[in-house]
């Protein structure tokens, strides 16, 4: 039988696991609208920065010691991680990965989060706490992108691999981790209530 002379190098890992902890989630998400509530200086932050709804990014940075939920929360985040550094094939030389920052993210109906990458981490990731019908997914970049000059478009039927842009559909307890030099935003959604997530980075 022939094989194909073409063949996929460079792939880009996504890691799609779930948190498998019911209990866990509804948890969370007391915690983070109660966060909402509280954090002035986060809804002030946000609304200054044009962010629909609320964050914790630039206002809170000792969730997992302030909440035991978030503490239970990187400690099962720490697992995925670890399983996704050994899918990436990364030579950690005996260490691991450390959680760097945390935050929490309550996004309003229409809210959208610009294209973005991580600097200065390794993985990054999302896991995700209400995710109402309609929410945005999270859309994906080809990291070629920047480099493809005069390349025509995709088809339409192009295997998953071979798009410009791949959109994943989150749903509560979703787990979704990437090398944090990968592009990604927060597409459009038609919800009308609000999507809470939280967003974190992982450093070496």
């Amino acid at each position: 039988m022939k094989t194909s002379p073409v063949r996929s190098l460079f792939a880009t890992p996504f890691y799609d696991g779930k948190l498998k902890d019911a209990a866990l989630v509804a948890e969370l998400d007391r915690s983070c609208r109660m966060l909402a509530e509280d954090d002035r200086a986060g809804r002030t932050w946000a609304k200054a920065h044009g962010y629909r709804g609320y964050t914790s990014y630039a206002s809170l940075d000792d969730l997992p010691m302030r909440d035991p939920a978030f503490g239970d929360l990187v400690k099962l985040l720490n697992k995925h991680v670890a399983k996704f550094a050994e899918a990436c094939a990364f030579d950690l030389q005996g260490g691991k990965l450390k959680l760097d920052s945390l935050w929490v993210n309550v996004m309003k109906p229409g809210g959208t989060h610009s294209g973005h990458v991580h600097p200065h981490s390794v993985i990054s990731g999302t896991v995700y706490i209400a995710v109402p019908e309609g929410a945005g997914a999270l859309k994906l970049e080809d990291p070629r992108l920047p480099m493809m000059m005069a390349a025509p478009p995709r088809l339409p039927d192009a295997r998953e691999d071979q798009r410009t842009f791949v959109y994943v559909e989150p749903e509560a307890g979703s787990v979704f981790l990437w090398e944090s030099w990968l592009r990604h935003e927060v597409a459009p959604g038609t919800a009308k209530a609000e999507r809470i997530s939280i967003s974190f980075n992982y450093r070496w």
